[in-house]
Parts: structure tokens; sequence; C-alpha cells
């Protein structure tokens, strides 16, 4: 009798672990899978998540949820993305502020962009335009950089706010360059745009999508693009290595990025869903109306990606001493 009931005991256990195990041993993803986009709706970085989330959900076989988190320069959603449960089922759709510039900038963001979270897998890339009111003298990079040497402190530049990404780029080319420009903030970049045309404010640093029609239209002046090679819409502007200024690079970029302890296995099939949908047709024509370029690199590239795009920033807030409390 004493032994039938061990044995009966025993099948219950022996039933019970293997539902776990059946359990645990699910497929991912068996339930919605979130985007956290730490910025607000209908924005740029919205706009690419939804973009890219339609294609991780066809990928997967499953919905993704866009949760929208604004507020302080996209900090306050990258600390909820920070904290959640690592389990796939909570991501960050992030972009070079809050992966990069956020931190930098911040005395105390909240998180730590490379030791809370796992790369995915980086989704876009956009470069600036350097462009200046249409009667401003110089036609040029170095003309530009040879009349604020010989005007100190009278070169204004706009950014649609305190430690933005394009205020980071016009501090950049100002140490670069070696030359002494006043930082601008506007409250967007709108606003900074309608000054310059207008030539309260003489230059800034802006995304294509922003500022080649604006070129085109003839109501700003291109001088230069910060990528590595020229952009195909402005062909004639050179790069600003072209223009005399070594490695000077800066770019915009969009990523998925996980909770620190996120399982690898899980990482490398959102990383494989991101760069399959990269390649699609659709999703290359709808990068173009918004002035991106796709770009897929693995988990571990990705990660090499952040890491140097978080050195130079922290290099040029140091030296700029821009730090927001």
């Amino acid at each position: 009798m004493l032994t039938k009931r061990y044995l009966f005991r025993a099948a219950i256990i022996a039933i019970s672990l293997l539902a776990i195990g059946n359990a645990t041993a699910q497929p991912y993803p068996e339930r919605p899978v979130k985007f956290i986009v730490p910025f607000a709706a209908g924005g740029p970085a919205d706009t690419m998540a939804r973009l890219t989330a339609q294609r991780v959900a066809m990928a997967l076989g499953q919905s993704v949820i866009i949760d929208n988190r604004p507020g302080a320069g996209g900090t306050t959603g990258a600390k909820a993305a920070a904290s959640a449960d690592p389990d796939g089922y909570t991501l960050m759709f992030a972009n070079t502020a809050t992966l990069a510039v956020g931190p930098a900038v911040y005395a105390n963001a909240g998180y730590d962009p490379i030791k809370q979270f796992m790369p995915i897998a980086l989704v876009s890339v956009s470069y600036n335009v350097l462009v200046v009111n249409p009667k401003f003298p110089a036609n040029s990079t170095p003309e530009l950089i040879a009349y604020a040497k010989a005007n100190p402190g009278k070169i204004n530049f706009a950014s649609p706010g305190h430690g933005t990404p394009p205020h980071m780029v016009g501090e950049m080319f100002k140490q670069r360059a070696g030359i002494d420009i006043v930082h601008v903030p506007y409250k967007g970049t709108a606003a900074a745009l309608t000054d310059i045309i207008s030539g309260q404010v003489e230059m800034t640093f802006e995304n294509p999508s922003a500022a080649i029609p604006l070129i085109q239209e003839g109501r700003l002046k291109g001088l230069a693009v910060t990528g590595e090679v020229r952009n195909t819409q402005v062909p004639n502007l050179p790069t600003m290595i072209e223009s005399g200024l070594p490695d000077f690079v800066s770019m915009s970029f969009t990523g998925l990025v996980a909770p620190a302890g996120t399982p690898a296995e899980i990482v490398k099939r959102l990383n494989a869903a991101i760069n399959e949908g990269l390649k699609s047709p659709e999703m290359k024509i709808s990068y173009e109306k918004l002035g991106v370029v796709a770009k897929a690199l693995s988990p571990e590239d990705f990660g090499v990606f952040l890491l140097k795009e978080g050195e130079k920033w922290n290099a040029v807030a140091r030296r700029a001493g821009i730090r927001i409390d």
C-alpha cells in the first residue's frame, strides 16, 4: 500500500514537472510584445517605431504594442524600459538621444545604456546637414570657419533645445574647428528653422528630411553633410571630412534594445526579424521618405556601435561643460 502511495505521488510530481517544463519551453513569443518609445506619439522616433513594429509582428506572428513614454529628453521611458523584466516582452525602441546623448548630458539619467540594456538591432541612421541663412556670407564650411575666427562670438547656432543632438553636433563643430560660436536653444525644430530662415540666427545642423526641402526651395543654404559619404539627395554638398575636418561624422540613429539579462536566443530572433524586415522594398521606400537609411547590424556590432557613440558624445559634453540637472 505504501509503495503504491509513493508511486502515485511520484507520478503526480512527474506530471507536474512535465507541465512546468512544457510551459517554460513554449516558443517565444506566446503573447504580445511591447515597444516602449520614450517620445510622444507622432514624432520621428514614434513613426520609425511603428514601421519597425509592423515588420517584427509579421516575422514573429504576434502583435507588437507601442507604449509611448515621453519626458525628460527620453530618459523617463528609458528608465522604465531598463527596469522591465528581461523576458523579451518589453523592449525599447530608442535613438541617439536615449542611448548616447541623454546619458552624456544628464547629471542623473537614471540608467546606464551599456550596462542596463542588451543591444538587439540597429534600425536606421541619418546624417545631419549644416545649413545657414541664404544671405550669410560663407558659401562653404572653410569660409564659415574663417568668418567665425575673424568674428568670434558673433555667429549663433540654433538647436531644438539644450542637450539635444543638434546642440551636441554644434558643440562638436565648435571644438573641432576651434571657433567661438554661440548656442541658441529653441523649443523645437520648427522655431529654430524659422529664425534661421528669417536671419535671426545664422546656422544649425539639421536632419535631411527637414533641411533638404528648404535648401531646394532656396530658403536655406546648405554647406556640408556630416556623413562618411555625400547625401545622394544633395550630391553637391561635401562631407565635413571633405571640408577639412578629419573624422567629423555625426548621425542620428534608431535601434531596438532589451533589458539586460534578456535570453540570447530571444535577442537573436528579434535581430533576425528586424534585419530581414530592413531588406523589404516597402521599408526602404518608407525610410527614404523619412530621410533615413536602413542599416542592419548583429547584436554584437550594434553593441560596439553604441559604445563608440557614447564615448564620442561624453567627450563632447565634458569639454563643453554641458550638464543638465
